[in-house]
This record gives structure tokens, C-alpha cells and sequence, in this order.
């Protein structure tokens, strides 16, 4: 079997709902990270890449009929490079560098482009066709987030609870309270900031430039969702966001709706002498796995029991953990099963998706990115990256610094 590398990635600042990015297009915001990896590149000719794989969970709006190929033909690269767009909703940025793992390490590729986009602001209004002409049961939906045209056998068999319910439920089955939530989302803000503020973020982004109607031009440069400066007496004052009587999950122990593209080179040994690549590290293994929809939340337990099994590893191997945070119940969820504290230090050292956001499909592209840069910058050698995922499933990568 081909090893498989991390060669460099970049990502686009991330935006919150409605913020600095809503006025791109969501194929323009998915084509910027692609080129800005050719110029991180610039020995790499285009026409070498054998494929371009995107997560997107969306595709209902501009993001529809293949982003990954119309992303990459309006960065420039060439239209003999194929391109393919990879839904596992939460984790499809992360889907996306996985199948591009498999691609290399069997052979079939050398050289892939794996990316993520998602521009929620952007999500579509959509409506059903209705089932006779001039029939009167169309439905309607708002496709930024969420169930949309329900199927009646889904919700009988297992319910079609909101992310928010399942968190809920996690909160419940754990007894994960109020105040533990608040305290972790304010951790992660904390950390989050520091790392804005500190300069260690820019290392992984790239400023967007935005053009306004009277033809100036200014640059987006940070993450607009992080909120320095909330406190654990701002978080706990914030209402229960789904069970509005006994909830305990809120908008501020909850990751948000955000806009954001990335993408990373991955390069099989022969590439990486051929193209004279220095990559930042192996990818050792991944794991992906079902588990109940109403606690999708707990997806990364299963995940990484598989790929740590895969890599002949444990827990106690891995110097670093970005586990995606989807809701701090979730995250809390999970660490109760890992017998790990809250503050464990090797936990989204730079903060998670409750501070940061979390643009769905390019989230998972992001965390292998922000795990590989840390991986140098602490001198550590293993990582472990690991999302939930909507309707119940878990994703697991394993990471080691070359």
C-alpha cells in the first residue's frame, strides 16, 4: 500500500451568517481556496492533479450540479482534471480528503486536491413540486440547515429530531449540565481568541478580498465569529434554544451557521519527490461509523475506535485531539466516554467550531490542516481529528507529523 501525505492547505477566513462573506457566490468561495493552493504550490503543475474531491453538505443553491467541478474550472485549473463533490454532511470536507486518502494509498492517484466549502448564508428557499398538477401540497423549507421534505417512514422509525434535540438528548443520557457547557464553550472561545490574537490562525488562512457596489476593495483577514470577549455570566444568561423549559443547550454552547471554504494537497511518496513537496504529515488512518440519529453527537467515539484500531494505536498515543464542536454536550458526551477531563490540554488547542463556526462541509478540511500545522508547532508526533455527523454517524482521522 502508497503512503499518503498532507503536503500544505489554506482556508478562507471563516464568516458568520449573514457577515463579510455573503455577498460571494458559493462556487467563487469554493474556487478561492483551489487557487491559492496552486500558488502555495507553485512546482505543482496544475494538470498533474489527478482529482478534485469537495464536501459540500448543501448543493441546493449555487453549490448544486457538482461544486467540485465548477469550483475548479473557475480557479484555473484545467478542464482535463476531473472533479467530484463528497456529501457525509458534517464531515464531508473530512469525507472528502479520506476518499482521497484511499485514491493514493491503493494507487489510482498520486496527487489530489481535497476541499470543503459551505456558504450557509447563501442556502436556498426551497420547494417541492407538488404531486398533480395545480396541487395544493408543495412544501417549502429552508435549506441552510435541517431536515427539509421529511420522509414519514424516517421520522416514525427514528425520529427527525433537530442537531439541537439530539445535544439535548446527549445532555440528558450523560447528565452533562448547564453550567459544564457554558464553561467549555467559553474555553474554547478563550482559545480560539488567544489564537487570533496571537497570529496563529493567519497560518492557516488566506484574506478574501470583497468588492463592494461603488468598486472598493477591502480584505477579510480573521475569523468574524469568535467572541473574545463573552463570559461565562454573558453564556449563562443566554436562553435554552431548543427545549425552551428544561434545555440546556443555547446558541452560545452551540456551534454556529457559518460561510467558509478550505482545501489541502494530498501527495503519494512518489509525488512528493517527483514535485520536490515537503508535506507537514502521513495520514496513518481513518474510521467511519453509525450510531443512533437521536444521539448523532456521539459518532466520534465509535469513529476513532476504529481508526486507532486501524493504526495499531490508543487514545493515550495521540498528542493532539481536534474534535469537532458541534455542540459543547456533544463534546462533553464524548470525553465521558474517553474517561478525558474537559481541559484535557491536547483538546482544540486553538478552540473548536463553537468559537471558530462550523461551514459544514469545509470543516472537516479544516481541522486536518489546523491538526497537521500544531503537530509542528508543538513537535508532537500523532493527532486525532473526529466529527459527528447528522442522521448518526462518526468520522475518525489519524494524523502523524513527518
Amino acid at each position: 500500500m502508497n503512503e499518503c501525505f498532507l503536503v500544505n492547505g489554506i482556508r478562507t477566513p471563516i464568516g458568520k451568517f449573514g457577515g463579510s462573506l455573503a455577498n460571494i457566490r458559493t462556487d467563487d468561495l469554493a474556487a478561492l481556496p483551489l487557487k491559492w493552493m496552486l500558488d502555495l504550490n507553485p512546482g505543482l503543475d496544475p494538470a498533474a492533479v489527478d482529482d478534485v474531491l469537495m464536501g459540500c453538505a448543501n448543493q441546493a443553491g449555487e453549490d448544486n450540479r457538482n461544486i467540485a467541478r465548477m469550483a475548479l474550472l473557475l480557479a484555473g485549473i484545467p478542464w482535463s482534471v476531473p472533479g467530484e463533490t463528497i456529501n457525509r454532511l458534517c464531515a464531508s470536507g473530512l469525507a472528502a480528503a479520506v476518499n482521497g486518502f484511499h485514491a493514493i494509498r491503493s494507487g489510482e492517484a498520486d496527487i489530489i486536491l481535497a476541499a470543503g466549502v459551505e456558504h450557509m448564508t447563501r442556502g436556498p428557499w426551497v420547494i417541492s413540486k407538488t404531486s398533480t398538477p395545480f396541487g395544493r401540497d408543495a412544501e417549502m423549507a429552508d435549506s441552510s440547515f435541517g431536515w427539509r421534505f421529511v420522509n414519514p417512514k424516517m421520522k416514525a422509525l427514528y425520529g427527525t429530531e433537530a442537531m439541537g434535540e439530539t445535544a439535548e438528548n446527549l445532555a440528558k443520557k450523560y447528565s452533562i449540565p448547564r453550567a459544564a457547557q457554558d464553561a467549555f464553550a467559553h474555553s474554547s472561545q478563550q482559545k480560539a481568541f488567544a489564537a487570533q490574537q496571537s497570529g496563529r490562525l493567519d497560518q492557516e488562512m488566506h484574506a478574501v478580498e470583497l468588492h463592494s457596489k461603488n468598486g472598493t476593495m477591502t480584505l477579510f483577514k480573521q475569523d468574524e465569529f469568535i467572541k473574545g470577549n463573552t463570559s461565562i455570566e454573558t453564556l449563562s444568561g443566554l436562553k435554552p434554544a431548543f427545549d425552551k423549559i428544561n434545555g440546556t443547550v443555547t446558541a452560545g454552547n452551540a456551534s454556529g451557521l457559518n460561510d467558509g471554504a478550505a482545501a489541502i494537497l494530498l501527495a503519494s511518496e512518489h509525488a512528493i519527490q517527483t514535485h520536490h513537496l515537503k508535506p507537514l504529515a502521513r495520514i496513518v488512518s481513518s474510521g467511519v461509523s453509525g450510531v443512533e440519529p437521536s444521539i448523532m453527537g456521539i459518532g466520534p467515539v465509535s469513529a476513532t475506535a476504529i481508526a486507532l484500531k486501524r493504526a495499531g494505536l490508543n487514545l493515550d498515543d495521540m498528542d493532539l485531539i481536534e474534535l469537532n464542536e458541534a455542540f459543547a454536550a456533544q463534546v462533553l458526551s464524548c470525553l465521558k466516554e474517553w474517561n478525558l477531563t474537559w481541559n484535557d490540554p491536547r483538546l482544540n488547542p486553538n478552540g473548536g467550531a463553537i468559537a471558530l463556526g462550523h461551514p459544514l462541509g469545509m470543516s472537516g478540511t479544516r481541522l486536518l490542516h489546523t491538526a497537521a500545522l500544531e503537530l509542528h508547532i508543538q513537535q508532537k508526533k500523532y493527532a486525532l481529528v473526529t466529527m459527528c455527523i447528522g442522521v448518526g454517524q462518526g468520522y475518525a482521522c489519524v494524523l502523524e507529523r513527518v
